[in-house]
């Protein structure tokens, strides 16, 4: 089993890719993550805004259409290279710098648990410049305040092109912050996730 990925490391390669997804996003998921290698050498975290009233199948579906190994975060776990951790129903998700998750029922953010601003703002606090962040489909503005978050620390930001988007609200309002690195059709981000993380890793 790979060993979690702290953000203790010293080097300049990738260590998280932070997903955040809303209205449409489970095509636009199955697209990103059935695009990504097993042999993928970080965790990738997601929010996708999920009905707190029932049970989730989101986990079992992705991990049918990825080949990555996708799972709902539980409280504790360490974050694993190659294994795709998506937020539960109803709780924020978050990573400490030891690359350890935790789940919150602290309150409601834009109206939304889990939110994707929170996600971001920790992904930048544990992981700085090795953070990716990637913005997808949905309504609303949630993820553009964790945006400025990783870019601030100086990690990179890819949102799908909003043209492009089935709901171009939350792309939409990130690309406004003048803080995404790549603006990319959703075919294409994939690729980019592929090459940041293989480039560095070199």
């Amino acid at each position: 089993m790979p060993s979690p990925i702290s953000a203790d490391r010293t080097d300049d390669s990738f260590s998280v890719v932070a997903v955040a997804a809303s209205a449409g996003g489970l095509h636009a998921l199955v697209t990103v993550l059935g695009g990504l290698e097993a042999d993928l050498p970080v965790p990738v975290l997601v929010v996708q805004h999920l009905d707190p009233r029932h049970r989730t199948v989101l986990a079992e579906i992705l991990d049918r259409r990825s080949v990555l190994r996708v799972k709902l975060a539980e409280e504790g776990e360490a974050a694993r290279p190659g294994t795709v951790y998506i937020a539960p129903p109803d709780r924020h998700l978050l990573v400490r710098p030891d690359g350890i998750l935790g789940l919150s029922q602290s309150e409601l953010v834009h109206f939304l648990r889990p939110s994707a601003d929170l996600l971001f703002e920790s992904v930048a606090g544990a992981y700085g410049r090795r953070a990716i962040a990637v913005v997808l489909t949905g309504t609303g503005n949630d993820g553009a305040m964790g945006v400025d978050a990783v870019k601030s620390r100086g990690g990179t930001v890819i949102a799908q092109d909003p043209h492009t988007a089935e709901f171009r609200g939350m792309p939409e309002a990130a690309v406004g912050t003048g803080t995404v690195d790549f603006v990319l059709p959703l075919n294409e981000i994939p690729t980019v996730i592929r090459g940041l993380v293989d480039t560095k890793q070199q």
